[in-house]
C-alpha cells in the first residue's frame, strides 16, 4: 500500500509567496482527497512548482528521492488532447522523457487551468460580483474542448468591470480554486475527473 502521495504542480509564479496562495488554492480544491488520504494513514503533499519545466525537473528528481511515495505530475496541456495517454502527450508537446513511467502519473489541466474555473460559471459570479460579464465566457459543456487561447482572454474580458478587476492568475486562482464546486468541474473536464479517479484508486477509495 503505498504511505504517501506527493503532486509536483505547474505554477505558482517565482517567489515563495505566490507558489503559497496558489498552494492554498489547489489545497483546498483538493481537500476531499487529502481527507481521504489521512484516513488511511497516507502522507498527502502539493508541490508548486513554479515554471513547467521546473515542474519537470522537480517530479523527476522526486521518482529517484521518493521512492516508495506515489509521486505525479500535474501541468497544463497546452493544446488539446485527443487519443493519446497523457505522458505521450507530454513527452511529444515538451520532448520530456518519460518513458516507462506509469500513465497514471502523468496528469493534465486541459488545456489549462482556467478551463477548471470557467467550469463553474456559478463560483465566478460569486467573486467577482456586479459587473462580471458572464456572455464574455465560452460556452461548452467540455471545458476542454475551448482553446488554450480563448481561455485567459475570455475571464480578463468578462471581470475587467468588476470591483476585483480584471482577472489575474495568481491572486484571482488561488481563491477562484477554494470555490470551484469540484463535482462541476469534474463533469465538465474528463482529465480532471481523471485526476480524482487515479488518485482514489491509489489511496483505496
Amino acid at each position: 500500500m503505498v504511505k504517501e502521495i506527493r503532486i509536483y504542480i505547474e505554477g505558482g509564479g517565482s517567489t515563495k509567496n505566490t507558489k503559497l496562495l496558489i498552494h492554498q488554492g489547489f489545497s483546498k480544491f483538493f481537500r476531499e482527497l487529502a481527507q481521504k488520504a489521512s484516513s488511511k494513514k497516507i502522507s498527502w503533499k502539493i508541490i508548486l512548482c513554479g515554471p513547467r519545466n521546473n515542474a519537470f525537473r522537480d517530479f523527476k528528481l522526486a521518482l529517484k528521492t521518493h521512492r516508495k511515495a506515489f509521486n505525479i505530475l500535474l501541468v497544463d496541456a497546452e493544446a488539446s488532447v485527443i487519443n493519446k495517454k497523457a505522458c505521450q502527450h507530454l513527452q511529444n508537446l515538451e520532448k520530456w522523457n518519460l518513458a516507462n513511467l506509469d500513465d497514471d502519473q502523468c496528469q493534465l489541466m486541459v488545456q489549462t487551468m482556467e478551463a477548471w474555473l470557467i467550469a463553474d460559471i456559478n463560483a465566478l459570479k460569486k467573486f467577482y460580483g456586479q459587473g462580471f460579464k458572464e456572455k464574455s465566457i465560452p460556452k461548452n459543456p467540455n471545458v476542454e474542448q475551448i482553446d488554450k487561447q480563448q481561455l485567459e482572454p475570455s475571464l480578463k474580458a468578462a471581470t475587467r468591470k468588476t470591483s476585483k478587476g480584471e482577472y489575474h492568475k495568481i491572486q484571482h486562482a488561488s481563491k477562484l480554486l477554494a470555490l470551484l464546486n469540484v463535482d462541476k468541474v469534474r463533469a465538465a473536464a474528463p482529465h480532471c475527473d481523471r485526476i480524482f479517479k487515479v488518485i482514489n484508486k491509489i489511496i483505496g477509495g
